[in-house]
């Protein structure tokens, strides 16, 4: 594709309209899904959702090979245009017996939202981004749930075997107590033949629930905050750099005027005379000459 075809061809790939009708066609997509996990309306109306299936599919075709021609290269090294076109891909493998199961990746297309949206688009990247903060942050909660759960199987064994007859039931407990969901019912089992119990439960809960937990939360936004500040200083330095080209252009036009201008003014006869009056190449030879 010529050079000039493919720009017009990006523009209109990138421009806001192309992105909401994307968007609307996603979100036909996933209304059309959720309604086809309906028995009598997928019996009732099973050729109005293939029909429907087909054309949205056929819909996501097209927009991907537009966005390939229209970026080339650029665009295999855009990730989230590896999301959309995996997923895409998917959606085009036959479901035959052995491969119903692809069936269910349809569900997929609604994730392109994510993708398309430049809002959700920035959060699943700042998660990602988060990632080694994470890590440490979720090895501690881990490790405290661990160690929570051995004290608990050695202290509450007799008391509540239900609850902390083994590691297993243990760790399985007292991640219910970390959710603190329930976890009242739980301390008073064993309270009714551990009275000191509450020290444990309520020890866990402030080093879990309120300390780490609330870590992991930081993490997150300081890696959303940073992924924030990014696109901003990004939109930044392309505004900048949009004025910075403007003035320059408003720059080179006037200075194109004025040379225009000085080009175009008569020679002042001052000027003009003094030229004249100017003496010759061949005079100033022959001065030089004369005896």
């Amino acid at each position: 594709m010529p050079v000039f075809h493919r720009e017009r061809l990006r523009v209109f790939v990138d421009s806001p309209v192309f992105h909401r009708a994307v968007i609307a066609v996603i979100a036909l997509n996933g209304i059309a899904l959720g309604l086809e996990t309906s028995p009598e309306l997928a019996e009732r109306h099973a050729t109005a959702f293939l029909v429907i299936d087909r054309v949205i599919l056929a819909v996501f075709v097209v927009e991907i090979l537009m966005r390939i021609v229209a970026h080339g290269k650029a665009f295999f090294r855009d990730p989230w245009s590896w999301f959309d076109l995996i997923i895409v891909a998917v959606a085009l493998v036959p479901a035959s017996e052995s491969l119903s199961i692809l069936r269910l990746f349809r569900f997929l297309r609604v994730l392109r939202l994510i993708s398309v949206v430049p809002g959700m688009r920035r959060v699943v990247s700042a998660l990602f981004a988060a990632i080694p903060g994470l890590a440490s942050a979720v090895v501690l909660l881990l490790l405290s749930l661990y160690m929570a759960s051995v004290i608990g199987e050695q202290l509450f064994r007799e008391a509540a075997p239900q609850y902390f007859g083994d590691l297993g039931r243990s760790l399985f407990t007292m991640f219910t107590v970390l959710t603190v969901e329930n976890w009242p019912q739980v301390a008073e089992d064993v309270m009714a033949k551990e009275p000191l119990a509450w020290i444990f439960f309520a020890t866990f809960i402030v080093i879990t629930a309120f300390f780490v937990l609330n870590l992991l939360i930081g993490v997150i936004v300081s890696a959303m905050e940073a992924e924030v500040n990014a696109q901003r200083w990004k939109e930044d330095q392309a505004l900048e750099l949009e004025q910075h080209t403007a003035v320059m252009n408003e720059i080179r036009a006037l200075s194109e005027k004025v040379d225009r201008l000085a080009a175009s003014l008569p020679v002042p006869v001052d000027a003009r005379r003094a030229g004249s009056d100017a003496p010759s190449e061949s005079d100033r030879c022959s001065c030089r000459h004369d005896p």
